[in-house]
């Protein structure tokens, strides 16, 4: 149950532009993975590039 409140609390997707081959990131910005499990678990990433 917790940790079905925390995925309500952070976002499982985003969206980030992409510049002359760069993430468009501001200079205090990144991208950070949070897990709220206890034991390891087996992840994957999906990546879609839409766009010219």
């Amino acid at each position: 149950m917790p940790a079905h409140i925390r995925t309500l609390l952070t976002d499982s997707g985003l969206a980030i532009p992409v510049t002359g081959g760069r993430l468009a990131l501001g200079t205090w910005q990144g991208i950070y993975l949070i897990e709220h499990r206890d034991r390891p678990h087996r992840r994957e990433v999906m990546l879609a590039v839409v766009g010219a």
